[in-house]
């Protein structure tokens, strides 16, 4: 399909509002709770960031796989997240509407009509409109009546192919990011089975096989002794997590001001939950070396919202509430996953504080521990595991470029910039 004047939103699709919901019923099983949480700031789905409703889920309010819904309300001032739009994945059968987000019901549900509306509601051009049209001092909304009178330009042989080549895009990155979280997840299973519960050593002790290469499963010990974390492989120490590594405290940042001669994206808490540095702030290059963070590093944020992750987003700046977590004598999974070990006992600890915001201190670094075997047995450990762990922080750096190379074509895709030459390859229009 080919259009040759520029329509708007409204003349494409109408919309249909959510409603509210009974907090009670959310986690519950039923479908996703398509609220404010499950969509990207500026656009796209927020994979692993909504959770599932049991409640009422009359079909009206019900999403579908590739059907588009936004946000026309935001719960900061900044507005960031007014007029984004999401586009429900394959791989999460049903959505729900809450009373902030609304589903676009297209007149025709050809799919290149849907996708050339999607990729247009994600251009800086249409974030810029959307800003220019905040409304509300505590909680930014936007009407109606804008969102559907937003300029839509026409359907052209370029701009679909450039649509295409976005799609395509978005759904490599969509099976990048499941590949992650999957040697993610795979690791801190193995994790656990080998330190927390143990199972290689009980089965050899059992006489079974521990399921390892021989080359680790003969250095295994065959029996437990007791410890202060009760019983744990015989010839095992028991160490706490700072002993396994170094907490670099971040820098109160504004001491660091960017300048002329470069800067840097401050990594705070809330980068450390988006996985990027877009719209952070700046510090100056002049800070010292060791507060440099870069891609495969391990970051936890004692403050605020406890997370700890393998750092994807680029190279940044380590800001207060951060710890970087490095080691000279140990491998760096196994302090990730030795602070995931921990990191539920965290959380709790810094919810117990009613007066302050949620923290924990050092001390509670020095309390939380973990039985560590010899360094030859360690050595073999660390053969199977560390490519798991170190893949899947690098799945997520290329998962970036991906996101990098999407911006670019959404800089010029609405303003008729790009065309495609015959090869297929995306090349600037110099007409």
């Amino acid at each position: 399909m080919a259009t040759k004047e520029w329509k708007t939103v409204g003349d494409y699709a109408t919309l249909q509002r959510g409603t509210t919901y009974s907090g009670a019923l959310v986690g519950e099983p039923g479908p996703a709770l398509l609220g404010l949480g499950s969509i990207e700031p500026g656009g796209g789905f927020r994979a692993g960031h909504y959770k599932s409703f049991g409640g009422e889920c009359p079909p009206k309010l019900m999403v579908a796989p590739g059907e588009v819904y936004v946000a026309l309300k935001g719960a900061t001032k900044d507005g960031s997240m007014v007029g984004s739009v999401a586009r429900l994945p394959n791989d999460v059968p049903s959505g729900r509407l809450t009373q902030d987000t609304a589903r676009l019901d297209f007149v025709e549900r050809a799919p290149e009509v849907v996708s050339h509306l999607y990729w247009i509601l994600r251009t800086p051009e249409y974030r810029n409109y959307c800003a220019e049209r905040l409304t509300g001092s505590a909680a930014a909304s936007f009407s109606r009546d804008d969102f559907l009178t937003y300029p839509i330009p026409p359907i052209t042989s370029d701009s679909s192919a450039v649509v295409g080549l976005l799609d395509a895009l978005e759904g490599k990155r969509a099976v990048i990011r499941t590949m992650a979280v999957t040697l993610e997840a795979m690791a801190r299973t193995l994790f656990n089975s080998w330190f927390v519960d143990f199972d290689p050593v009980h089965a050899k002790a059992g006489g079974r096989e521990p399921g390892l290469p021989s080359t680790v499963a003969n250095l295994l010990p065959d029996a437990f002794e007791e410890s202060e974390l009760g019983s744990i492989p015989k010839g095992w120490e028991v160490r706490s997590l700072d002993q396994l590594g170094t907490f670099l405290n971040g820098l109160a940042l504004q001491k660091y001001p960017p300048t002329a001669d470069g800067w840097l994206p401050v990594i705070k808490i809330s980068q450390l939950r988006s996985g990027d540095t877009r719209d952070a702030d700046r510090a100056g290059t002049n800070l010292p070396a060791e507060y440099v963070v870069e891609d495969g590093d391990v970051l936890f944020s004692w403050s605020g919202s406890l997370e700890c992750v393998l750092w994807a987003g680029g190279r940044g700046a380590l800001n207060q509430h951060l710890f970087k977590v490095t080691s000279t004598t140990h491998p760096k999974w196994l302090c990730f996953l030795g602070v995931h070990r921990h990191l539920a006992e965290f959380r709790h600890i810094a919810a117990g504080k009613a007066t302050t915001m949620g923290h924990i201190q050092r001390h509670h670094l020095s309390e939380a521990k973990l039985a560590v075997p010899s360094e030859r047995v360690l050595q073999g450990f660390d053969a199977l595991i560390a490519p798991v762990v170190e893949q899947s922080w690098r799945l997520r750096v290329q998962s970036r470029t991906l996101a990098d190379l999407r911006d670019a074509l959404l800089q010029r895709l609405s303003s008729g910039e790009l065309r495609l030459k015959r090869d297929g390859r995306v090349a600037e229009n110099r007409v």
